[in-house]
């Protein structure tokens, strides 16, 4: 059998590393040059290992550990995970990678013949039971295409004509990585944390080798660039917040800030269209409130490399795929936008209500909604029924 992925992004690698472990010939069609890395870091979560499981790759990274929570940006704390055995568990395996870390172990996991970069993919349709994707150089004919093209995807442009185009969400993000010096560990810069502020949101994660991943949002319009740079804007914005988030934004350098506007995609009837199949933010593009946009993708190649080897024939592994991926990702999706709403609110009086909400909840009710995006495994809804 073979597959063409449009997109050597993360989900486009992993489902190309899924299928040929399990003898698909697979061709991957990637726009940027040598499969590029766009972006800074990635949070992967117990879901995301036990998807990278399925497809082969292992991530080197160094745990967060069990230390760490929400906060409100005078650096009181809202949730602790680390005073609960169950949420802490949960925690202490996540690890905070950079993106080029993990585009390199899901390339080491595809065949070199199949990668072909600085290919773009401009149009794709169905013949029959094959899939056709135009591409600059020409065309290719598989029996699967998996569209795994990012927010703007060519493919769902192109066979989900009525879908709905991406949305701005309201928030534009900066993330950087930087050295974590010794200087700022005093300060906290050790801990992870997730700060709550007026109308933006300050995050702060630990890496392996001593690096420390940082980002924040703000609600503006779309489009927009800082005129002095995009440092002096995030240190304009987070001057005043809690330690250690002023001492780390001033040992940053203008270099390390990416700025990207953040879109979500609105929720798809179905990720299939005969042949086809979309993947990762190609179907689900989500805001990044749980850390979970990228995880999410990964899930969709094991579940997808699963599916085609457990179910008996192509056209059934594509329908239990739909059927697995859209309620889960679309509802991850609703509760990541419900996350934006409530961690960037203005009011002052809206604001208190809602701290004083989060340290009077029962934890078990913060264990329950990490067990739902946390306990999920490959063969859910494959082997098993």
């Amino acid at each position: 059998m073979e597959a063409i992925v449009a997109g050597g992004g993360i989900g486009g690698l992993a489902v190309a590393a899924g299928l040929s472990r399990r003898g698909w010939a697979v061709t991957v069609l990637e726009q940027t040059a040598e499969f590029d890395v766009v972006g800074s870091a990635i949070s992967l979560w117990p879901n995301a290992f036990r998807a990278l499981a399925a497809v082969g790759a292992t991530v080197p990274g160094e745990a967060l550990g069990a230390a760490g929570g929400l906060r409100d940006w005078r650096g009181r704390w809202l949730v602790r995970m680390d005073d609960d055995e169950v949420a802490a568990g949960h925690t202490a395996k996540a690890v905070v990678a950079h993106r080029h870390d993990l585009r390199t172990a899901l390339l080491a996991q595809v065949p070199e013949h199949c990668q072909l970069a600085g290919v773009r993919v401009r149009n794709a349709r169905v013949e029959g039971a094959r899939a056709i994707v135009e591409h600059d150089g020409g065309e290719l004919s598989a029996d699967l295409l998996i569209g795994a093209d990012g927010v703007n995807s060519a493919v769902r442009r192109a066979l989900w004509p009525a879908a709905a185009p991406p949305s701005y969400s309201g928030q534009t993000a900066w993330r950087l990585i930087m050295p974590r010096p010794e200087t700022l560990m005093a300060a906290g810069a050790g801990i992870w944390a997730e700060t709550w502020g007026p109308g933006a949101v300050f995050g702060m994660f630990p890496m392996a080798d001593d690096r420390v991943y940082c980002y924040g949002t703000g609600s503006v319009p779309p489009g927009q660039r800082s005129a002095n740079g995009e440092l002096a804007e995030l240190r304009r914005r987070f001057e005043h917040w809690c330690e250690p988030i002023p001492a780390v934004l001033a040992a940053a350098t203008e270099e390390q800030v990416l700025r990207n506007d953040i879109h979500h995609l609105p929720p798809l009837r179905t990720y299939v269209h005969g042949p086809v199949a979309l993947l990762g933010d190609a179907a689900h593009a989500m805001t990044p409130n749980l850390g979970q946009g990228g995880c999410q993708a990964l899930e969709d190649a094991a579940t997808l490399s699963v599916a085609v080897e457990t179910q008996p024939d192509l056209a059934t592994a594509l329908r239990r795929y739909d059927e697995l991926r859209r309620p889960r990702t679309q509802a991850l999706a609703r509760k990541a936008l419900m996350g934006r709403t409530v961690s960037h609110l203005t009011w002052a009086p809206a604001r208190a209500a809602r701290n004083a909400a989060l340290r009077t909840l029962p934890r078990s009710v913060f264990v329950r909604s990490l067990a739902r995006p946390f306990g999920w495994h490959p063969e859910d809804g494959l082997v098993h029924g």
